[in-house]
């Protein structure tokens, strides 16, 4: 399709995100203890667990906004916050992050240029289309509601060229129809070979997953199929829920 994302390629055979005994503590509180998990070219894992389980702890490591305390992380091959992983990784954080004095096509015209998109106006345009941004080109952030502001936090995280894509609940915000959209620009993103790690609590995210990765205590609680009646067992319903 026009405007389909285009992954970047890591090291041959090599997982493009990998984690082997990564930690991450404050003052002795450990938010994230001794996790390894391997995500292969392709792959949507849903990332679940209880508020304070360590999901956005491990996001913001593989991001390169955290240092671990303890075992290694590389993206792509190479270690987060260097040139080559931040090429690599595109970020969908929970809350959206604007410059104070640009527009959402501004915004955009920017990633795109700055991560070398090709064929950049089509691949923008065809966003703002998709996700019900018509109309919002020349607002500002702040003029933006919160599902606007989503939506358009989407359209930065998928204008640009990556092998990973991470995204911290994603669809928070959204309305239905805009949800649909997200679910396929996912499918596109994994069908083009990007590795995608999502955290969530929505049931019907983590049944479109391959994998679900579960944390509970900044430890890893469960690692294999999106399987309803294993995660039930782990969790209560509760604790997914306001995760």
């Amino acid at each position: 399709m026009s405007g389909a994302i285009e992954a970047t390629s890591g090291a041959v055979d090599t997982p493009p995100l990998v984690a082997h005994g990564l930690g991450r503590t404050y003052d002795g509180y450990i938010a994230l203890g001794s996790f390894t998990v391997e995500v292969a070219a392709g792959e949507l894992v849903a990332l679940i667990g209880p508020n304070g389980a360590g999901k956005t702890t491990f996001l913001n490591l593989a991001a390169g906004l955290l240092e671990p305390t303890a075992g290694r992380i590389e993206v792509a091959g190479q270690p987060p916050g260097s040139l080559a992983a931040r090429r690599a990784l595109s970020y969908l954080p929970d809350s959206p992050v604007f410059y104070e004095d640009l527009s959402v096509a501004e915004h955009l015209e920017y990633v795109a240029a700055l991560h070398g998109t090709e064929g950049p106006t089509a691949r923008i345009e065809e966003l703002i289309g998709r996700l019900g941004l018509d109309g919002w080109e020349d607002a500002l952030g702040a003029e933006l509601s919160k599902g606007m502001k989503q939506k358009a936090s989407i359209a930065l995280a998928l204008v640009r060229p990556f092998a990973v894509l991470l995204a911290d609940e994603p669809l928070d915000g959204l309305d239905p129809p805009s949800r649909e959209v997200l679910f396929d620009l996912l499918a596109e993103t994994r069908a083009a070979g990007a590795a995608i790690v999502v955290s969530t609590h929505r049931p019907d995210v983590i049944a479109a997953a391959d994998r679900c990765v579960a944390l509970r205590d900044g430890r890893l609680a469960y690692d294999g199929a999106p399987d309803p009646a294993v995660l039930e067992r782990l969790f209560d319903a509760s604790e997914l829920e306001g995760a």
